[in-house]
């Protein structure tokens, strides 16, 4: 990590500002693309080709990047994927063919699993070790604010302007996270890293054992993060509450916003055993509210006590996972839990959307709080318990 004690140097506001202008400018075009072909097609199956083609791209692309972390230069890594986006996002303007915009989406997804590990990367080698939660935290919250508001703006220009605003707007954000990126200095690995770092095999970059279970975890998380992403709109009608699905959003971010500092500082003072718990408990409460909800009131609440775990669960387990690895491995760590994150929100949007199909939108929010049961049992008798041997095993040293 960094000499510095102090988390808020200029270095790290540019890459908060960096990552919160890319992640709104992918995320309208995540939300944006799907809808604008849908109209275009009149078919949203090929609309909901765009984000599973874009998902599977930064899938596959997540466990090969953590490899060339390692072997060049993290600006000219950052740069280079910064331009490719930006190209091919400009290269879809007044595009109608499927097959060439969903082209155009893997190379999307490709960036976006490129510069999504990067920036987390670039974070992380810079935050103190004794402030890696706070640090952390107001990373994810950057992340998030620009990821949640981007599908308000990505709906208001196709509905008020066009596409084509849509994709100019995108394409010069991109643009102003790769002029800012310019005026990051990172430190060249070949000169920083240690001499046993530069010799990771392939297979070593791409997995790290010891983030292996908190990165487990994200995957439980996220299946419930996945259907509430996927399905909220649905369960609007459902409940026929569908005018108030937009302020449960906006309450969720709220609360996220709110919580994500002091989880940090608490992660940093206490460990993470103070937010994982009432995190998850929080999570359960939110789900069983939408299981129940029938008014706009419920529906609130809902995203209050959703929008809490939220906040506080996914930052914590990145930072246990980065926490878990030598310093040379944050880049392995990183990725491993963003590819988590992936894994998880695309089997809760197919799999509860299945299960909804058999049954009803309420259900699937009460049936996901099953996940969250595994999430907990396994954190109590495994990542705890190693924990605890862990520290044992450090006071017999001393």
């Amino acid at each position: 990590m960094t000499g510095t004690s102090k988390l808020w140097t200029g270095r790290y506001i540019l890459i908060l500002l960096m990552a919160f202008f890319f992640f709104l400018g992918i995320q309208i075009l995540t939300a944006g693309f799907p809808a604008y072909i849908t109209d275009l097609k009149e078919s949203p199956t090929e609309g909901g080709l765009m984000t599973t083609v874009f998902m599977l791209s930064a899938i596959i692309t997540r466990p090969l990047i953590s490899y060339f972390m390692h072997k060049v230069k993290l600006a000219l890594l950052n740069a280079l994927a910064l331009i490719l986006v930006a190209l091919s996002i400009g290269a879809s303007i007044g595009q109608d063919s499927l097959i060439l915009l969903l082209c155009l989406r893997s190379i999307h997804g490709v960036g976006f699993g490129i510069l999504s590990t990067v920036f987390a990367t670039m974070a992380t080698n810079i935050i103190p070790t004794k402030k890696l939660g706070e640090g952390i935290g107001y990373y994810g919250m950057a992340t998030s604010v620009g990821t949640s508001i981007a599908p308000m703006i990505a709906l208001s220009l196709l509905q008020l302007a066009s596409y084509y605003y849509m994709v100019v707007l995108t394409m010069g954000l991109t643009l102003v996270t790769l002029v800012i990126s310019l005026f990051i200095k990172t430190p060249q690995q070949s000169a920083s890293l240690p001499v046993n770092e530069r010799k990771m095999t392939f297979q070593e970059s791409l997995f790290d054992k010891d983030a292996f279970i908190p990165c487990s975890l994200t995957i439980f998380f996220t299946i419930s993060l996945g259907g509430v992403i996927s399905f909220m709109g649905e369960l609007g009608k459902e409940a026929q509450i569908g005018s108030s699905v937009p302020f449960f959003f906006l309450v969720l971010t709220l609360m996220m916003v709110l919580v994500r500092p002091l989880s940090g500082r608490l992660f940093d003072r206490y460990g993470h055993k103070m937010i994982i718990y009432p995190g998850v408990f929080s999570a359960m409460v939110g789900l069983m509210l939408l299981a129940i909800t029938e008014r706009t009131e419920t529906l609130l609440l809902a995203g209050v006590f959703y929008g809490i775990a939220y906040g506080v669960i996914t930052p914590t387990l990145q930072a246990i996972a980065v926490k878990s690895v030598k310093r040379e491995k944050q880049g392995t760590a990183n990725a491993m839990y963003f590819s988590g994150m992936d894994f998880g929100i695309a089997i809760g949007s197919i799999g509860l959307g299945a299960v909804a199909s058999i049954t009803s939108y309420h259900f699937i929010y009460g049936f996901s709080v099953v996940f969250l049961v595994i999430l907990l049992m396994i954190y109590t008798f495994v990542l705890s318990k190693k924990n605890a041997q862990n520290e044992k095993s450090i006071a017999e040293v001393m």
